[in-house]
Order: C-alpha cells, then structure tokens, then sequence
C-alpha cells in the first residue's frame, strides 16, 4: 500500500490531505506553517495531528529502508525465496523483519554453531523430521573423532543445540511467543535487600499482570532496579512458553518426539525466554516512556501558555538562606531597574532591614507585583512580603515555579544577557519575568528543567527533546512574536528560523535600529526566501505603517485582506482603529463561500483573516484565567478539613494533580477525587495553569502532606480562602 493511503487509513484522514501533507513536508514547510497557513491542504489538522502524521511518516520510510537493506543482505547469501521475500514484503513492524532476518543474520561463535562446524546438521535435520527412526542409531553414523565427535551422547546433544537454535531463529515462534507475553506474562519485583529502607518498599513483593502495569509503575520499578533496591523479571505463568515452543517443534504421534521436545524445552529456557524477556521489558519501557513523554509534553503547553501579567513593574524574588534572598526591579518590558540582597532569615532585624528595603524599591520604582521563587526559604520570603504588603497595599504577589531558573543562571546566554550581574540575581531576574511573559522566558530553559512530569531523566533523550522542543514551537508561533524586542532565544523557534537567522536579526536589529515592516527581514543576513516564507506570518511588527505586519495574517494574504475590507464596506484605517466588530457577521451574511471566492483564498484562510482583523495584535494567552495574584499567605497548620480554597494546577501527572493552594506545599488530588464521573488519566479533566477549586481531605504536617478533593464541593463558601 502506498504511504499515503495506509497513513489515511490508520490516522482515520483523507488520502489526498495526507499526500499534501507529505509532500508539503518534502518541500521543506514546517509543521507550525503547514498547520495555520496551508488549512485547505489537508483539512484544518491540528499541529499535534500533522506531528503524528510526520512521526508515523518517518516511522514507515525507516521501516520501507531496513525492508530494503534485509532483502539485499539475504539475497546476497544467495537465499531469498519468493515465499521469504513476501513475509519481508508484508512485516508491518520492525520487530517483524527482524524476527525474518535472525535466521541469516551473521552470528557469533554459538553452541549450534559449533555442532554445525562438525557435520551435525544433517542429523539435526533428519531427527527434527521426526519420521519415527532412532536417534541414536542415526547419531552413529556421525561418530568422527577427528571432527571431535567422540561418541553418540556428542553427536545428539550437537544435534540438539542445532535444533534449539532453529526454534529460537522461528520468526512465527517469536511473533505468537510476543503476542502471548502481552496478554499473560507477569512482572515480579522482589528487594534486593528486605531490609534496607527506600522509596520503593511499595515493590519489595510487587506482582503484576504486564497488560496491566501502570506507566508510572514500570518507570519507577526500573528506577529502583537502577539503584540497587529492586530485583525484577518477567515470565508466563507455569510453563506456557515452553508449552507454545513445543507445540510449534513437534508432529503428534512420533516415537522421536521426546528428543525434539527435550530440544524444544532446551530452546524456550537457554535461549528464547531471556530474549523475550529483555524484549518484553523493552516494549513496556518504551510504552511508559513514550506515556510520560506524552504527560510532559501535555502539561509543558499550559505552562508556556500560561497569561501574561504585562505592563507592569515587577520584582522578582530568588529566596536562599545563606546567600539572602535576591531581589531584582524589571520594567514593563523587562529591563533591569535595580537590583538587591537581603536577609530576611537571619534575624528579627535583619528581617525588618529588608522588607524596609524592599519597600523604599517598591516606591521607587513604582513596583506593582512581587513574582517569589518556589525554592529553598520561599515560604519565610513569603511571609515577610505578607508583611511587606501592610505597608504597600496597592501590591499584590504570586508564588512562580522557580524550576529550571539556577540552569538559565549559569548558561553562556544568561552571561551574555547580563554579563554585568552574578549568578543570583540573574535567578531573581529570571523569576520576575515569568510573572510578565512566562513564555518568553521559558524558552531559554531547557524543557526538561522546567520540572512539569516525571522521571524526565529516565527518558529517551533524543525523543524527549523532539516532543518538549515541538511543544515549544507550538507555543511560540501560536502567540506570535514581536521582531522588534524578542530575544534570540525566542526568534530562534519561530517556524523556519534558525540560531543563524535568529542572531542575524538581532544583529540587525541593533545596528540598524527597530523593524518597520515584515518585508524589512528579507534584508537579513542568510534568511532567504523560503525562511521568510515560513517565519513571516509568526512575526509582528507593530511599528510597521502596514498595520496587517501586526497580526497573523500571512504576507501572501494581504492583498486577500484587503479585497475582504473593500467587499464589505470598509477601510484599512478601520483595523487600527477597531471598527471591525461586525466583520464576521457581514461575511456570513455575504456568504462564506461567495467571499472566499472573490478574494482568492479557501474558506479556512479567510475565516483566519477574518479573525486577525478584528483583534490585530492579539494574544491569545489573554484569552485564558488570570492567574492568581495574592495578598495573605496559609500555612500548613491553617488547613483544616472541609475548607474549600482558590489553587492553581502545578503538575499534572498519572495518579493525580498537584494544585498550589498558596501553602508552601502543593496538595495532591488522587485520580480517583479529580471529578465524578470515570477518567482514565487526570488531564482529561484539567491542565496545567488551571485555576480550581479544591477541599481540604486531610492533612500530614509531619510527612508535609496535603490531600485534596475536587468532587461534591460544598455550596456554601464561609470556609472558603481565595489568595
């Protein structure tokens, strides 16, 4: 089948969207392009859907390239049958072909190997023929000592390595053997010492059915096993296994056939179930890993989506004991205006010295909003700013996720940013601008450090990059970007921008002062058409006399846009100006069709333009629940059962949902009290950055614990605590 039809038939799309899609991909377009300006193409799919396409695309063609290359290498030996050459033809996973290809694969020195260097072969054949002759009596004539076969016991057990290995190479063996582990094999976790203490004492007498393990649970129990804590292994139950083998091995009825079966037996235990075992704990590493990846990803959206609290000034507040807690003034944008240390965990004093410095800042610069690291000391730094807020009551504050910040600190581009700051106050910085933009700030962190799933260190490395660095992209040209005061860190993922392309235009940028149009990036420096092509519609300029440069409206649609303005009774003048209100409803009355066809697009597109038009410079981050902005502070000894509170959702995770509930503890939400009705994984009920409401089940001050409920809140509201 051709690539196109068979990614249509299992993606459930059209095959003309999908051939699109692939060849828009072979062209060099990039998936957030595709995604928003080529809809008519292939039906309006989502970003996530094309990623799928792309993956399963590569998937096939890398499949398609090893079929290929394993048909060269069995033809070369001069064995390719046309029976053989058709199974290759038709394996439909890798696992397949290679299950094909371990017959004729070059082996190392093996057991069979070895009986097969002194003539045994043929009396493994004819005894696996179980024709109802003797062994033994066959075995004789195969008696050479100068081929070291001394005796008859030699010549059968060479005989029978001979036949074990066959069974073992039996492409139809492995593949109903692989079948029958998923449905029946069991995981058994047994401590590798009973009684040393550790976090995995859950699995020191853990058994599981493999169909049923959780991904969280595979992760962790290879965790343990890593460190020494955890023994583990995965076999059927009784003798299933060798059970399959010895079906597959022997003909019914035969005198021979105790010979074949000891062989069979001899097959499945030396040589069978330890590669089906790795094999099978592979399988469900790679499912885990890929559930985690998937969770990451799914709660790292929200995270950089989450709405920005611009036009402002910000103080940022890295907390720490020893080294004080830093403290950094941002403008509006972002700038540094000032910078201090203070420690308020020493003493009473110091204390009070720092919250009078943080006030004579706060009225200096006319500081609006306080963003508190969620590390070391947070909490005491939360209290003190509680009480910084008596004397400056306009301000409020917000507890921000700290992760990943001490990375971007110490990293060559932090240096380059602030080369005339230390590492600290780099970190307080930092902290205050993901209260402004988180987005424009989290993307000079590593995904990974951002600390929004598990286990993210257990991950396939290259895979994990691909998706959290997608997620990314996703984002970045979902909101748009401004030319004019974006970092290199931010320009660098806009679609079909490179590190290259993305330094240029700084570069450019200060050399030749501010943008004033889309098309001025065309003067770039090794930022070609194609890279125009791709990145212009992502951009904004909103200096540009060209007010359209402002929105995501692509540079091709433009004339598109004007033709929709003039058709229904308007001026260009009209979109600055914001007198497009009724828009949608003028080119629904005109005729969605009627109107796509006057100016030349598809129906998609203009639905877009239309769209852009009425919100030029729109964010759509702003669309979303602010976030919550405080004034008091909880503490763990505050919660009592039954209290209902105002949190944020922090982490989002295959047991549960970590909700901020301004304590300095998250509280979790098992599964099982995220909502009322059944889910199988808690982000099918909230995300990331969700605000919700929460009630106290129990609390472990001692463990630091703090179990919460979403389901049957009350109706009243008098315990109820909003920050």
């Amino acid at each position: 089948m051709e690539l196109a039809a068979l990614l249509a038939q299992e993606l459930g799309q059209k095959e003309a969207y999908v051939a699109n899609v692939i060849r828009l991909l072979d062209e060099g377009n990039t998936i957030p392009f595709i995604a928003r300006y080529r809809k008519e193409m292939h039906g309006a799919m989502d970003d996530t859907a094309l990623r799928n396409l792309e993956t399963r695309l590569q998937y096939l063609r890398n499949l398609q390239q090893r079929r290929e290359e394993v048909l060269a290498l069995i033809e070369n030996q001069g064995k390719l049958t046309a029976e053989l050459s058709d199974a290759i033809e038709k394996a439909a996973t890798l696992a397949e072909i290679e299950d094909l290809y371990r017959p004729y694969k070059q082996k190392r020195r093996t057991r069979a190997t070895i009986a097969k260097e002194k003539g045994l072969e043929p009396l493994a054949t004819a005894i696996f023929a179980q024709d109802g002759q003797d062994p033994a009596l066959l075995a004789q004539s195969y008696i050479d000592p100068e081929k070291g076969v001394e005796t008859v016991e030699e010549a059968l057990a060479g005989a029978s390595d001979i036949i074990a290995e066959q069974l073992s190479d039996d492409p139809a063996i492995r593949k109903d053997l692989r079948a029958l582990m998923k449905r029946k094999a069991i995981l058994v976790s047994k401590a590798a010492d009973p009684e040393a203490d550790s976090v995995y004492r859950l699995y020191y007498d853990f058994a599981a059915p493999v169909a049923k393990l959780q991904g969280h649970q595979v992760l962790a129990l290879n965790r343990g096993e890593k460190e020494g804590f955890l023994k583990l292994s995965v076999a059927l139950p009784g003798s299933e296994g060798s059970a399959l083998v010895c079906r597959k091995a022997l003909k019914p009825g035969r005198l021979i056939s105790a010979f074949v079966q000891a062989a069979a037996e001899d097959a499945y235990d030396r040589l069978i179930a330890p590669s089906a075992e790795r094999e099978q704990r592979s399988d469900l590493t790679d499912a885990a890993s890929e559930g985690a990846i998937h969770n990451f990803a799914l709660n790292l959206k929200p995270l950089l989506m989450q709405p920005p609290v611009k036009g402002f000034v910000t103080m940022g507040l890295d907390p720490g004991y020893r080294n004080g807690c830093k403290v950094a003034v941002v403008d509006e944008t972002g700038k540094v205006l000032d910078t201090a240390v203070v420690y308020p965990t020493f003493s009473q004093r110091k204390k009070e010295e720092a919250i009078g410095v943080l006030a004579g800042l706060v009225r200096k610069h006319n500081v609006r909003h306080i963003a508190i690291g969620n590390g070391t000391a947070s909490r005491e730094t939360e209290a003190m700013t509680v009480e910084l807020l008596q004397q400056c009551p306009a301000v409020s504050y917000m507890i921000v996720s700290e992760a990943g910040a001490s990375v971007y600190s110490a990293s060559p581009l932090a240096a380059e940013e602030f080369p005339e700051y230390d590492v600290n106050l780099r970190s307080a910085v930092s902290i205050a601008r993901r209260l402004q933009d988180p987005l424009a700030e989290l993307v000079k962190i590593d995904p990974k450090a951002i600390g929004v799933g598990q286990y993210q260190h257990d991950m396939p490395q290259k895979r994990l990059d691909e998706a959290l660095g997608a997620v990314v992209e996703d984002c970045v040209n979902a909101v748009g970007v401004d030319v004019n005061t974006a970092s290199k860190s931010l320009l660098k993922q806009v679609a079909g921008l490179t590190a290259a392309t993305s330094k240029n235009i700084v570069l450019f940028r200060e050399e030749n002062g501010p943008f004033s149009s889309r098309s001025q990036l065309k003067k770039v420096p090794k930022l070609g058409p194609k890279a125009f092509e791709q990145c212009a519609g992502f951009i904004r300029v909103p200096e540009s006399k060209e007010i359209l440069d402002n929105t995501g409206v692509h540079p091709e649609s433009y004339a598109a846009a004007k033709q929709l303005l003039t058709l229904l009774g308007y001026e260009k003048t009209d979109v600055a100006a914001g007198n497009l209100g009724e828009l949608q409803k003028k080119a629904e009355s005109y005729g969605w069709e009627n109107a796509a066809a006057q100016c030349g697009v598809g129906v998609p597109t203009l639905r877009d333009i239309v769209r852009e038009l009425q919100k030029p410079g729109r964010d759509p981050r702003q669309e979303l629940p602010a976030p919550i902005l405080r004034r008091d502070v909880l503490e763990m000894k505050d919660l009592k059962p039954g209290m209902v509170l105002t949190g944020t959702v922090r982490n989002v995770i295959d047991f549960g949902v970590f909700v901020d509930i301004g304590v300095h503890q998250d509280g979790l939400v098992h599964i099982s009290q995220v909502c009322n009705k059944f889910i199988r994984h808690p982000s099918e009920a909230v995300q990331v950055g969700d605000v919700v409401k929460v009630a106290v089940l129990e609390v472990d001050e001692k463990r630091g614990r703090i179990s919460l409920t979403m389901k049957n809140l009350p109706k009243t509201e008098e315990n109820t605590h909003e920050g």
